[in-house]
């Protein structure tokens, strides 16, 4: 991966890099790094293995295919160098099998991991919700509680059951003190309207003798002035006026 770059002057002697230009992407560098990785093409130092191993190989089988009857010890020597190289070559790649089932392994352990945690989150979740029922009844407990003290206080402000009691004793009996006072205004109200009303009747009827009475002495003074005029004699007459004025006084 090349990386090109282009110093630009500007004013005052200031100096700036531009953007790098990459030859290929982001995306297009990781498939060639997993590339060279996957066929050991690349090496910091020396021969890619790959190309090494190949020409070891194509070596022997060079040799292997010539016609010539004493290259025996060529090609056993070069069999050994290939295998040699073979060797070489697979110690990396078991490396790199031994380093991705470790990293299977690691990855199977994080997803194990990544389930507790999910399921911890969950039950942390649970606890969070199950925290804030407690909270909010400790709320409501809290609340009840407080109205019991207000209602103490208020209580702990009036008098004790005692005076109270004598209280509520003491208007008892006032209570029945009026009830027993109304029963008997009540009863000499009751005397009181029969006594006037017999006294009313009384009254009629004294008012009624005394108009019969009336009556009758106009009745009689009348049959007194009658007698003069039927020839009676003025003693007579006299007499009879006097015997109905002593009947009267008598009456």
């Amino acid at each position: 991966m090349s990386v090109k770059g282009r110093r630009v002057s500007g004013r005052g002697g200031g100096e700036a890099v531009s953007a790098a230009n990459y030859v290929f992407g982001p995306h297009e560098d990781d498939i060639i790094i997993k590339h060279r990785l996957l066929t050991r093409t690349t090496t910091t130092r020396g021969e890619p293995p790959l190309k090494k191993l190949q020409k070891k190989f194509t070596a022997f089988v060079l040799e292997v295919e010539k016609d010539v009857d004493d290259n025996l010890a060529d090609c056993e020597k070069l069999s050994r160098t290939f295998l040699q190289e073979l060797s070489t070559f697979e110690i990396p790649l078991l490396k790199s099998k031994a380093v991705v089932d470790a990293n299977v392994r690691e990855k199977e352990n994080f997803n194990e991991l990544k389930d507790e945690i999910n399921k911890e989150i969950l039950q942390a979740q649970s606890d969070i919700e199950d925290l804030k029922k407690q909270l909010e009844d400790s709320k409501i407990e809290r609340k009840h509680k407080e109205e019991c003290e207000a209602i103490r206080k208020l209580i702990a402000m009036q008098p004790p059951r005692s005076e109270t009691q004598k209280l509520i004793t003491e208007l008892e009996r006032e209570i029945g003190l009026l009830e027993a006072e109304d029963l008997a205004t009540s009863r000499m109200l009751e005397l009181r309207k029969k006594q006037f009303a017999l006294l009313l009747h009384v009254v009629d009827e004294l008012q009624n003798t005394i108009e019969e009475d009336q009556k009758a002495l106009m009745e009689e003074m009348r049959m007194v002035a009658e007698e003069p005029k039927n020839g009676l004699p003025e003693d007579s007459a006299v007499a009879s006026s006097s015997g109905g004025a002593e009947a009267m006084i008598i009456d």
